[in-house]
């Protein structure tokens, strides 16, 4: 039987080390390339054919979400199977909503990993156990399909702006905990307005409550 091919991407070199430690036990799968970012992971997919990818959320110069919806709309054939520290279930459902298949968490154990790779490969989604209750496949199916949660890159200073407006700030004092002019603040409304597509302000708040628009300065 053909190998399982697979290529890791996180910035770390110990975790890359310890992945296709883990992954090797594993005769039918394979690892034909390793990535030190988002970047990189997209370089090595248009050399080499694999069937998975597995990522970090926390990468350089392109993260984890933004590179899962970039392989999907590159390769949509390949599956993706996110491995990251972040437990915050926001970063979960963008991370679905973007596209991947499964989301495990690194303090899982090597079992898990293995179980994670080859219940995806069967076709089917695959959750952390520290994230899985209440979560169904189709929920999952349902994020991935719809795209209810579009992942929007904002700069740290744009989810500063954001976080006071949901909270009904106005431009002036929006301006005065930041330490800037209403017309800057007002730029930022704008910037955000375009960003998420929105017509108006009422618009751009609904939409980020109801589906919790990941806010987070990480």
């Amino acid at each position: 039987m053909q190998p399982y091919r697979i290529i890791i991407a996180d910035d770390h070199s110990l975790i890359r080390q310890g992945l296709k430690s883990i992954i090797r036990q594993d005769p039918s799968l394979q690892i034909v390339a390793e990535a030190g970012n988002g970047l990189e992971l997209l370089e090595q997919l248009g050399l080499r054919h694999a069937d998975m990818v597995i990522l970090d959320i926390t990468m350089p110069q392109l993260n984890g979400i933004e590179a899962v919806a970039e392989v999907r709309k590159r390769h949509p054939e390949i599956d993706i199977l996110i491995l990251t520290m972040h437990t915050n279930s926001q970063y979960f459902y963008q991370a679905i909503a973007a596209g991947a298949h499964g989301y495990l968490m690194k303090d899982d154990s090597d079992a898990e990993l293995l179980m994670a790779v080859n219940t995806i490969r069967e076709g089917r989604s695959y959750i952390s156990p520290q994230l899985s209750s209440g979560v169904t496949d189709e929920m999952m199916t349902a994020f991935r399909d719809q795209g209810k949660i579009p992942f929007v890159v904002l700069s740290k200073r744009e989810k500063q702006v954001l976080k006071l407006v949901v909270q009904g700030c106005s431009s002036k004092k929006i301006g005065t905990a930041l330490d800037l002019s209403p017309r800057t603040i007002d730029h930022h409304r704008a910037s955000l307005l375009k960003k998420f597509k929105m017509k108006n302000t009422v618009d751009l708040v609904n939409h980020v409550v109801r589906n919790a628009v990941l806010l987070s300065d990480e």
